[in-house]
């Protein structure tokens, strides 16, 4: 059967604004969009308040179908599912789907990773390139099978890192370029010229998959036994979220958690204790295993991010 994207319709599963972008292309592009799939509204906050996933946002917005089930092999939602007769299924920062799911459509479901597959297979390869201070990553279209991240590649796309990126930097151009990356993967579907490519063939003999597991609250936390440009990795890996963290404490001796956003690596090395910390009126700077680095900004907790000339004005080491 020949599909036009008007004809092909398609169920789209995601939930952060990375997946939004994607999806917005599509609908913008005139792709039918039958479906959406998200994950149930959940609270969030001091005030407990519900919060709505920018997909379902996206979807409320744009009168789309909004589905939000709470386990996915629910019979109802799968039987919901399967009466949109979807063509095509396509995942985006969702979670892990059983096969009734993934497997029901005739053309398949096929997810957008960010990363280069199969490196930085997980739930975090976006921090995980950036915290392990790579040159480059980039996108990837896939169809889905039983383990996580490893079905037949259909498109890669590569970006530069720079040295400066933050995870921020990293994720938004992540973000512009699997949307562009998407439409391509359903148009070449459409067309049919998909020519899938097993992951084992893009490892080099004795290669592993590299692994991009969820990252967690001890996963942030600085080690000063690194060296500075680990340290310095790690910290713009996290940031602008979940954001590293380390300890620091007042005049008074008591211990207060820091997250770090920004540090560089200064042209003196202050040399110490890994974690020893140099304070002058405005500097504030960290013993690393083999040098140091100087923090640019920071928050304390309870307080708002501010710069680390703001933060000593208020705070005595």
């Amino acid at each position: 059967m020949g599909y036009t994207k008007e004809s092909l319709k398609i169920v789209f599963f995601g939930t952060p604004d990375f997946a939004v972008e994607s999806l917005d292309r599509l609908v913008s592009g005139g792709y039918n969009i039958v479906g959406v799939v998200t994950m149930p509204d959940k609270a969030a906050g001091r005030g407990h308040k519900m919060f709505q996933s920018p997909v379902k946002e996206y979807a409320l917005a744009h009168n789309l179908k909004l589905m939000q089930p709470a386990n996915l092999k629910d019979p109802e939602f799968v039987e919901e599912l399967r009466s949109l007769n979807a063509d095509l299924q396509i995942v985006i920062a969702f979670r892990m789907m059983p096969e009734v799911v993934w497997n029901m459509p005739p053309l398949g479901t096929f997810n957008l990773h960010a990363s280069l597959l199969p490196k930085y297979r997980g739930a975090a390869p976006i921090n995980w390139a950036v915290m392990n201070g790579d040159k480059e990553t980039g996108v990837t279209t896939f169809f889905l099978k039983h383990e996580i991240d490893t079905g037949d590649i259909i498109q890669q796309e590569k970006i530069e890192i720079a040295e400066t990126d933050n995870v921020g930097v990293v994720h938004d151009r992540l973000m512009t370029l699997g949307a562009g990356m998407v439409v391509e993967t359903v148009d070449a579907i459409i067309a049919g010229t998909v020519k899938p490519i097993p992951q084992e063939d893009l490892l080099n003999k004795d290669e592993e998959p590299t692994p991009a597991p969820k990252i967690f609250k001890e996963t942030c936390e600085i080690d000063f036994k690194r060296t500075a440009r680990e340290v310095y990795n790690h910290i713009r890996g996290l940031s602008p979220y979940p954001a590293a963290w380390t300890t620091i404490k007042d005049a008074n001796a008591a211990e207060f958690a820091l997250k770090i956003y920004e540090t560089e690596l200064p042209s003196e090395k202050v040399v110490g204790e890994p974690g020893a910390v140099v304070a002058t009126k405005d500097t504030l700077t960290f013993a690393c295993a083999d040098g140091s680095i100087e923090v640019k900004s920071i928050q304390l907790a309870g307080k708002k991010r501010m710069t680390t000339a703001e933060f000593l004005r208020g705070f005595k080491l």
